[in-house]
């Protein structure tokens, strides 16, 4: 089933070349649920056979993520507030959440962005606080831009090196995966000690 799954995006992007790997990462990184180990990994593997220009995939892979982050970002300003005060009753959530919300990205909204870009599950909706609390563009952009780099980079090696060749892909993956997690949850603990620590001095 996988390796069904894997040629027919391998064969999409193929087929739709360098706009696929965009459009696709657009997609991926804005609220429509669509992985991203299905395309750049794909991606990778194409460009080891030569077909695709690799530093070309990884940059319209960054640039793709970084626009559906865009979307999801201008939609939370926009709308954010007005759909959680109307409907966040139904999901917990009223103005004084919000205003929480706000207040912890003002606060930690840098290294939220970037973490929040390195978690499956996470990556694609990170975009919906920063934007309700309206982070600046420029620090949203550049923190957006280094978690999903490193994301968009693993996942392309992994496709550049293992190939085609499903057995080891799944083997690593979830290894990745679970480091991943475990780089990110040592970054917050980190971040999390200065943070004690430069308070502990005021």
């Amino acid at each position: 089933m996988l390796h069904d799954i894997i040629n027919y995006i391998v064969q999409i992007v193929g087929d739709l070349g360098y706009f696929g790997i965009l459009f696709m990462m657009f997609l991926e990184s804005s609220f429509f649920p669509f992985p991203s180990e299905v395309v750049m990994i794909p991606a990778g593997y194409l460009a080891s056979k030569g077909e695709l220009n690799l530093y070309i995939v990884l940059f319209l892979g960054l640039i793709g993520s970084i626009l559906g982050a865009l979307l999801n970002y201008f939609i939370a300003i926009k709308f954010g507030r007005i759909i959680i005060i109307k409907y966040g009753k139904y999901f917990f959530l009223n103005e004084e959440s919000l205003n929480k919300i706000e207040v912890f990205f003002i606060k930690h909204g840098e290294i939220s962005t970037f973490t929040g870009r390195l978690i499956p599950g996470l990556r694609q909706y990170i975009s919906f606080p920063a934007g309700l609390a309206k982070m600046n563009l420029i620090k949203f952009v550049f923190f957006t831009s280094l978690g999903a780099f490193i994301w968009i980079m693993v996942l392309t090696m992994l496709g550049y090196f293992l190939g085609d060749n499903e057995s080891l892909i799944k083997e690593y993956l979830p290894n990745i995966l679970y480091a991943t997690l475990a780089s990110v949850a040592i970054l917050i603990c980190v971040y999390v000690f200065f943070k004690i620590k430069k308070i502990k001095k005021l």
